[in-house]
């Protein structure tokens, strides 16, 4: 587990929306640890909760495939090397980063994450909008996220692919899901989510200098943000730019950062915690700022999933999920947009690498290390040339 999530934490470039293109890749199509429907399930729970999905998502399959101790190995396999990235940057490594090969090579990586979006979507298109319902329904969820690209309208998207699939997709279900094997009791439930709100509660009372300051500011921003990604970066500069903890200029250089680095957007935490003032600071601030980020949407996951199988058994819960999982459609095909393809996607021959990254993915089933490489490779090319 630790060996499957650490590859992905080197290699995921793209943001959350690609992550979920490689773990299907991954564990779908190549390890079938789990179904389509079952993934796409976890998907829109791991959506609707407040957190990072794609780590949420990995938290899941680890928890899925070995227990407690494969969803902490996921989450630390897939977590590591971005977070020691950017806690590196934050210590004096920028100059790595900055060379004409190691641009093009992280821009060759994020070319891939083009070519994993797009042959998720296309993968996910053909099972989960297989009718000209489920397909319309797919196409007014990017509708609404190209319109309003906020946690708004991700949200509204999903909560219309819900009320759709109510109205128009109830004569689909025709069996209930297969049970998926999480082996979380709903007593762990419970008290996961007890802890969550008394930790949530605690970091709202105000605290002096030191490391409650610190884990507060970022507990906070992890358990209040929904969508991941982006999206907690308005939090996290109110959190640690308006009271003073960290300069804006830090911050956005280390945002900058962020978006050179593969794995989740959230270990920008590592960054800051790493830059936070003394006594902290360092790799002890660096790893407690990851960990508190982090902590609330684990506690959340764990929450929920004792009462997943439950709750997506029930014919009304299945329509509606139906339509969300359009919608989920949507919402990936309209991120292959914006923010994947506008940010990765620079001239013609960015066209070519992507283009030919996705057909290698989808006709000819050549192994994803492969397409890396070569897309990592053509990027320094195109850099030097």
């Amino acid at each position: 587990m630790l060996r499957a999530f650490a590859w992905l934490g080197l290699t995921s470039f793209g943001g959350p929306v690609a992550h979920i293109g490689y773990f299907r890749r991954e564990f779908v199509e190549q390890r079938r640890w789990l179904g389509e429907q079952a993934y796409a399930d976890l998907v829109a729970l791991c959506q609707f909760l407040p957190g990072p999905a794609s780590s949420k998502l990995g938290f899941s399959l680890g928890i899925l495939r070995a227990g407690y101790a494969g969803g902490l190995a996921a989450w630390v396999g897939f977590t590591l090397p971005s977070g020691a990235l950017l806690a590196a940057f934050a210590l004096g490594a920028a100059s790595l980063l900055a060379t004409p090969v190691g641009a093009g090579v992280l821009h060759g990586l994020k070319l891939v994450a083009v070519a994993i979006v797009a042959q998720a979507a296309w993968g996910m298109a053909r099972s989960l909008c297989p009718d000209v319902q489920r397909a319309a329904i797919g196409v007014a969820a990017a509708a609404v996220v190209l319109v309003a690209p906020t946690t708004i309208g991700q949200v509204g998207a999903i909560l219309l692919g819900a009320l759709a699939g109510l109205a128009v997709c109830r004569s689909d279900v025709t069996s209930l899901p297969q049970p998926l094997p999480l082996g979380v009791s709903r007593g762990v439930g419970i008290v996961a989510l007890v802890l969550f709100t008394a930790l949530l509660l605690a970091c709202f009372i105000p605290a002096g200098d030191g490391a409650r300051s610190l884990f507060a500011a970022f507990y906070r921003s992890g358990a209040l943000v929904f969508g991941g990604g982006h999206v907690v970066l308005p939090l996290l500069d109110e959190a640690v730019v308006k009271p003073g903890w960290i300069d804006a200029g830090t911050f956005l250089a280390g945002y900058g950062a962020a978006q050179s680095v593969p794995g989740p957007l959230f270990t920008f935490a590592a960054y800051l915690g790493a830059v936070w003032p003394a006594p902290l600071g360092g790799l002890a601030g660096a790893s407690l700022a990851l960990v508190a980020i982090f902590l609330p949407g684990v506690l959340l996951q764990l929450a929920a999933l004792p009462f997943w199988d439950a709750i997506r058994s029930r014919r009304g819960v299945q329509a509606a999920m139906r339509g969300i999982n359009a919608a989920v459609v949507g919402i990936l095909g309209a991120a292959l947009y914006d923010p994947v393809w506008k940010s990765a996607v620079l001239g013609p021959a960015d066209v070519a690498i992507a283009l030919a990254g996705f057909v290698l993915l989808v006709r000819w089933n050549v192994p994803p290390l492969v397409v890396v490489l070569l897309c990592a490779a053509a990027g320094v090319v195109t850099r030097l040339t």
